[in-house]
Order: C-alpha cells, then structure tokens, then sequence
C-alpha cells in the first residue's frame, strides 16, 4: 500500500503545498497519542514534526541518574495501552521504552518528521489553513495539534554571573552521561521533584554535594518496590485486573485532591504525615526546621523519596538555606558572604513552563498574535481552544495541571476532545471550527473563580504555577474526574463552524 503521507511529502513551491489533514507538533507523550487517536479515525494525511532525533519528550532528555516517574507507574500510562511494570514508580529508561514500544506497536514512526524544528504557526483566512514553519520548509495543514508539552525547554536560573562560571555547568534536562563526578565539588540549585531524584545518586559519586535551598518542600515515602512477576502475569492473562488496580488507584489519588487542591482536613492530614515522616528521618533540630515548609500541602508539587533526607545528612553532603548572591567564577556566593567553591553546577531548576506566551510564534485570524494575548497569562476554552485561531488545539495547554494525580488523566481528555473536532471538520466539510470568545470568557471566569478558592491561589501560596502578577495558568482547580467529565462532549453551540462554501454556521455545524 501506499504510504499517503509520503506520497505528500515532497518541497513543492509554496503556492502548490499539499493540504494534510493535520499537523501534530511533538513526538512525547500526548503528540503520539494525538498519532494514534488520528490513526484510529482513519486519518493517514498528517505528520508529526518533532525537533529531536527520537520519540519521547521529556523521557528522552532527562537521563540523569535517578530518573523516575513520581506517580505510579501503573496510572502514567495510556489507558490504551496497558503496560507491565517492573516497579510501582517506574524509572525514566522504562518509560522511554514504553513509548517506544507504542510507537512501533501503531506504526506511528512513518509519520514523523525528525530534526524538525517547529519556528512558527500562521493561519491563512483565505485558504482556511495553517502554514507551520518548520525545519527550512513550510507544511500546510487544516489542523494543528500543538504537543510541544509544557516540560520542553530546560531553563536555567536567573543568577547574576551564570555564564562567568569556570568548572562544569550543567542542567538536569541536558545530562553528561560521560562526565565522571568523582571527587569532584557538586554545587546543586534547586531542591524539587528532579533534585529530590537526582541529589542521592551524586551523594553516591561525588566527592562533596552542597545543595542551595529556596524553599523546603513537603515530602512523603515513595515506598518504591518492584511489582511481583505474579501480579504481571495476572495482568496479562487478565486484562480486567489491571484495568480495575488502575481505577481504583486513580480514585486513590482523586480522593488525595481533596487535601492538595483545597485546603481541607486533608489537608492538615497530609501535613501531619509530612512532619512525621521528616521527625522519623531527621534527627537534628536545626536541619529539620530548616527543612519544614511554611506553606500549605499542595502549593507547591509535592515530594515523594526514600533516599533525599537521608541524603541531606550524609559526610559528604551540606544543605545551604541562605539565598544566592550571585555566582563567580569558581563557585557559588551565599548572600552572608560566603563563597562556596564547586567543580560543577548542576541546576535542577525546572522549564521554561508555558504560562505567558506559547514558544513558538503564533499568528491567527485577522493578524493577531497568541504570544501577545498570552503576554501576561495564557488562556484557553477548555484547555484545548482559543478564540481567533480556529483548529488549532493544545494539549497540556493553559489550566490542564494537576496537582494530585498522573497528568495523563487529563492529556488523554484533550486529546480526544482535538481528535473528535478534526473528525467533525472532515465529515461535515468544514472549513474550520473556532470557539466564539463568549464560550472561552465564560469557561475561564468560572475557572478563576474556582482558582480563588483553590491552595494555589490562597493562603499566600507562591510558586512556579503564578505568574508574577498571581495569575494562575497552569493548573486546574480539581479532580481529574471534572475535567474528564467537561471535555467528555464537544459542544457545538461553543463554536462557530465555517463552511467551504463561505456560509457560516454560528452555535453549531451543519448536518
């Protein structure tokens, strides 16, 4: 058979580029699984534009010693496409592997554009189109489905005299796998979800680890144990097995919402559980009050670790708490005056998280620009649509964080909720389908007013979920299961469906 994305994917002139059905941009997580969502509809003219030379998003990057999944393995997985685990929280080289035995098991690989660097998206009126520069040519589609994900681009910090450092620098998300740490002074910057990971194995390694800490965080065990071949070979044999250990563990974690977006008993519950875990594992007074957050459970994402306390209070490890001045050429100043000598700097200081401004240029309908209407907080219907940029769909777009459970919960919902959009636009012959700006007002009225009353936005809650101001873009304000329902049914009448034909549709399409 004839592959028809082949046959198409050729560099004519820009005036004669062929018209795929859509372009997926992203080969993680959620751009194979917008793929594979195609696939299933029968949509074969598309292509996925990824930049790297592999599947696999942020697995594919992150091959720091320690990588691992933070919820259980069993629910970071598609619902699809169950898997057997080898631990309840997998590691990163397990879950690339899975990926890549998706990929291959759906064929997916035919479609993607490697080292394909999306630069711009612009949308053609006239032609009801979008044209993606991507990798020194133009690709034409009625659709995009925007996967680039919100952990895409590593970001170091904002210290004064980075770039005067003379050892090694180095990021979380940009490993040297070949680089030798023994012996060697290990400054590390930031004390999150990947330092809590990473720090125990350069405890391991190195010759001295000193870790610079903003803000304690709120930890709990991981308990991290293997999964028995026998409970494996039940899953396999029994396919219903798994599928109810997985929803049962989901509701689990949905009922863990209740204390890690609200402030709730729970809350003071989860709380309690931290401080008893910290006592258990910290003897000293004077590293335990520096190591107890100030804040609410849930502000901030919460730490799972067997291994980080016990880390802290190792020979050759020291917990420095003083903010820093700035960094020199041999080391790291501490604003007391202190000037702590490294051989490398290693910054587990997260992404550059899209909450104002996609990383890409996007130009829509009329001219006008995604990356200056997002410019102080971005915005979305639904996490998926936005007024004036019509089939163009996200995922992990504005608003679709959790705090409380596998971010997949909520990725799969968006995905077929761009999926079952396209497959509208292509039955029905329309030209584009565009949420009205009344629907998206609405949506992100009801959602604030939610935030207000949610920890993120309360309590004097600050983290990397606010912008500046204290908008929240990031996350959605409670169980994965309402976001599920909300993004269940598409709801026409919150569109404005264009016909080929120049009629429009307003509130619905046409039959």
């Amino acid at each position: 058979m004839n592959d028809p994305v082949r046959q198409r994917d050729c560099a004519p002139p820009d005036g004669d580029l062929p018209i795929l059905t859509a372009v997926v941009i992203g080969a993680g997580f959620s751009g194979i699984g917008a793929a594979i969502k195609l696939i299933e509809r029968g949509v074969e003219d598309f292509v996925v534009l990824e930049r790297s030379d592999d599947v696999g998003g942020t697995w594919r990057d992150n091959v720091y010693p320690g990588v691992a999944c933070d919820v259980p393995s069993i629910l970071y997985s598609y619902s699809f496409a169950p898997y057997s685990w080898s631990k309840v929280y997998a590691e990163g080289a397990e879950i690339q592997r899975y990926i890549t035995d998706v990929v291959t098991k759906w064929d997916v690989r035919r479609f993607i554009r490697f080292g394909t660097n999306v630069l711009s998206l612009s949308y053609d009126e006239r032609g009801g189109h979008w044209d993606i520069a991507a990798g020194g040519r133009t690709y034409r589609a009625k659709n995009v489905i925007a996967s680039y994900g919100p952990l895409a681009n590593a970001s170091l910090p904002d210290i004064q005299g980075i770039d005067a450092f003379e050892g090694v620098l180095m990021h979380s998300a940009r490993w040297d796998g070949s680089f030798d740490f023994e012996g060697k002074s290990v400054a590390v910057i930031g004390t999150g979800s990947t330092a809590v990971q990473l720090i125990p194995e350069l405890v391991r390694r190195a010759g001295k680890v000193t870790v610079y800490q903003r803000t304690p965080g709120w930890i709990l065990p991981r308990h991290n144990v293997t999964v028995p071949a026998t409970i494996n070979k039940i899953f396999r044999k029994v396919p219903p097995a798994q599928r109810l250990t997985r929803a049962a563990l989901f509701r689990a974690t949905e009922t863990s919402a209740l204390g890690l977006v609200w402030n709730t008993a729970v809350t003071s519950a989860i709380a309690a559980a931290g401080r008893r875990y910290l006592r258990s594992q910290v003897q000293d007074d004077w590293l335990r009050r520096r190591l107890t957050p100030d804040y609410r459970p849930g502000c901030k994402r919460m730490l799972v670790s067997d291994e980080y306390l016990a880390a802290l209070q190792a020979d050759n490890c020291e917990l420095v708490s003083w903010p820093i001045a700035r960094i020199g050429a041999s080391g790291v100043m501490t604003c007391e005056g202190i000037e702590h000598r490294a051989d490398v700097i290693v910054c587990a200081t997260g992404y550059e998280v899209t909450k104002a401004g996609p990383p890409i240029e996007i130009t829509g309908r009329d001219g006008r620009s995604l990356n200056e209407e997002w410019a102080r907080g971005a915005f979305a219907y639904k996490s998926v649509s936005v007024a004036g940029y019509p089939n163009l769909y996200f995922t992990f777009g504005p608003n679709a964080g959790p705090g409380h459970t596998s971010a997949l919960m909520y990725m799969e919902a968006q995905i077929d909720y761009a999926v079952e959009l396209i497959s509208l636009t292509r039955s029905r012959s329309l030209r584009s389908l565009e949420v009205t700006p009344e629907a998206q007002a609405e949506y992100n009225r009801w959602l604030q007013e939610r935030l207000t009353r949610s920890t993120w936005n309360s309590g004097g809650c600050r983290s990397w979920y606010l912008t500046e101001d204290g908008f929240n873009s990031t996350m959605f304000p409670g169980f994965a299961t309402t976001y599920r329902k909300i993004l269940k049914n598409v709801d026409l009448h919150d569109y404005v469906a264009y016909g080929d034909l120049a009629h429009t549709f307003a509130g619905s399409a046409p039959t």
